[in-house]
């Protein structure tokens, strides 16, 4: 199964695409994750997304929780087709495309599916590696993996220029935050993080959460955190949840709209990355030498 796989991808790879044949517009990927479910993560995901494209991005939001999908429920869409039907071959990526409000467009996953929650490392490349294929019709890709650290949610944030860490001011939430960040640190090499402080009581509590977790990553961990902002849980932020609408367009003058907004002109002063195109594919390579010498190794074992 895992050659079968394996041979597919690489088929995948090896045909000519626009990707492969052109050059491209750098694409901004970024990961969102959290240590703990429960902290806003996809609120946070999708606001920073209708954010973005008002600002004239041409934005993509992938629903990464593959097995407890909620980007679709939160914006009350329905969805007929989604990332299950790609990896099954019967529908394309831009075919499960979806538009959302404000020109946002949005990948859905498939909810309460366990084949979609237990993906290899080789299938989780091989949906990186289609976005590849659509790099001509983005500015920016984010990424709203599931809690915690799951296969998938290392994969995905491996593969993103950018890891922005979701915390609220609760034990759980923040000794869950460092677990991941440790994680892929130790495991994946990664060095550099965006810590977003979410259901802040104000700018300057958020800015002690971050230090708080700052201080502890500095004194154990070879890693760089910055702060990206605070988002306050104000009323009107709580209602467009339970309106199935994104803050940034129930309400977007509200507190928490203009502090995803602040946060959104952040973002768009990163460093533009050199060829997101060939960074994706740099990292699907990775990963089918990552397989072949774990399976070398177990086969030394017996």
């Amino acid at each position: 199964m895992l050659n079968d796989q394996a041979a597919g991808l690489r088929a995948m790879q090896s045909k000519p695409t626009m990707a492969s044949t052109e050059q491209h517009k750098p694409v901004r990927v970024i990961a969102v994750a959290s240590g703990k479910g429960g902290v806003g993560k996809t609120n946070v995901s999708v606001n920073l997304g209708v954010s973005l494209s008002k600002m004239g991005n041409r934005v993509l939001l992938m629903d990464a929780d593959m097995g407890l999908a909620n980007v679709d429920i939160m914006l009350g869409l329905q969805t007929k087709y989604n990332l299950l039907h790609v990896l099954e071959g019967k529908k394309t990526l831009e075919e499960v495309i979806v538009e959302g409000p404000s020109g946002l467009r949005i990948i859905p996953a498939a909810s309460g599916v366990s084949r979609m929650a237990q993906l290899s490392a080789l299938e989780n490349a091989g949906i990186i590696n289609a976005f590849s294929e659509l790099s001509d019709q983005l500015d920016v890709l984010i990424v709203d993996t599931a809690a915690g650290i799951a296969d998938s949610v290392v994969s995905f944030c491996r593969a993103a220029q950018e890891v922005v860490v979701v915390v609220t001011d609760e034990p759980a939430s923040i000794t869950d935050a460092y677990a991941l960040i440790k994680v892929l640190s130790r495991e994946q090499q990664l060095t550099r993080f965006k810590l977003l402080a979410n259901q802040s009581r104000s700018s300057k509590h958020g800015r002690q959460l971050y230090e708080k977790l700052a201080k502890v990553c500095e004194q154990f961990l070879d890693v760089r955190l910055d702060y990206l902002g605070s988002i306050p849980f104000d009323h009107d932020l709580r209602d467009a949840v339970q309106k199935q609408i994104p803050v940034t367009v129930y309400k977007p003058h509200s507190e928490s709209a203009q502090a995803f907004r602040v946060i959104a002109q952040q973002v768009e002063k990163w460093p533009v990355p050199k060829g997101a195109t060939g960074y994706l594919q740099f990292f699907v390579e990775n990963l089918f030498q990552s397989e072949a010498f774990e399976r070398e190794g177990r086969e030394r074992k017996k």
